[in-house]
């Protein structure tokens, strides 16, 4: 995944470290595909499109998840989102999202 990346919670630009220029207003449905944590204490979480080819990559303090829910599925501006580059993982990402889709409500926790 390049752009799209790297957005830490309570920073509404567009996942790319710029403001809301690059917001297009289309709105995109995102699906939690992937949880991980870092070595910083932070918890990353990659949310993708239904066709596995475009994502979103939040980092949280891990300290700050049991006041904010994460939930199955997010609504964000088409312009935050980045390409996934690699074949595996946009296959992986659609795998996801069917699977997510299937067991969870989008405002459901995960």
């Amino acid at each position: 995944m390049t752009a799209g990346s790297d957005e830490r919670e309570g920073n509404e630009g567009n996942g790319r470290g710029e403001g809301n220029e690059g917001d297009n207003g289309q709105t995109v449905r995102v699906w939690l595909v992937e949880r991980g944590y870092t070595n910083r204490d932070l918890i990353t979480l990659v949310y993708a499109t239904p066709d596995g080819e475009r994502a979103l990559q939040k980092e949280r303090a891990a300290a700050t998840m049991g006041r904010s829910e994460v939930t199955a599925a997010r609504d964000v501006d088409s312009g935050r989102l980045g390409p996934v580059d690699d074949p595996e993982t946009v296959d992986r990402y659609r795998e996801e999202v069917a699977r997510t889709m299937e067991g969870y409500g989008p405002d459901e926790s995960i």
